[in-house]
């Protein structure tokens, strides 16, 4: 078998993730968070649907972590979303940030919002 190291290049993964808390680039975060670009932002949750909105052009696809299990994203949110021409896919926060990881080490432009798993 051959392994080959994955690369994120300036891209920040999601390292690891548990009750209350991400950890990202080594440091530990207890809040819902915006990864998009190799930043790590706050988000003010599915409320800051602005912060999302303005990923048009940045990312072809965001993940939404909905936190312990999947959920519906409000359908105004969705809407909104759709409108501003971002492919969006929700999932529980888990599947979330494994996904993202996936596709950055596939250089793809990919964002991830994802809510706390409480």
């Amino acid at each position: 078998m051959r392994l080959s190291e994955v690369g994120f290049g300036q891209a920040v993964p999601v390292e690891g993730y548990g009750p209350g808390f991400f950890r990202i680039g080594g440091e530990a975060h207890d809040a819902p968070l915006l990864l998009v670009a190799g930043e790590v932002r706050e988000w003010g949750g599915y409320d800051d649907a602005g912060a999302l909105v303005a990923l048009a052009g940045a990312a072809d696809v965001l993940l939404v972590g909905t936190g312990a299990e999947i959920a519906h994203l409000p359908q105004g949110l969705r809407a909104r979303l759709e409108e501003a021409g971002l492919g969006v896919e929700a999932m529980d926060s888990a599947a979330a940030c494994r996904t993202y990881n996936v596709l950055l080490s596939e250089q793809r432009r990919v964002a991830l919002a994802v809510l706390p798993v409480e």
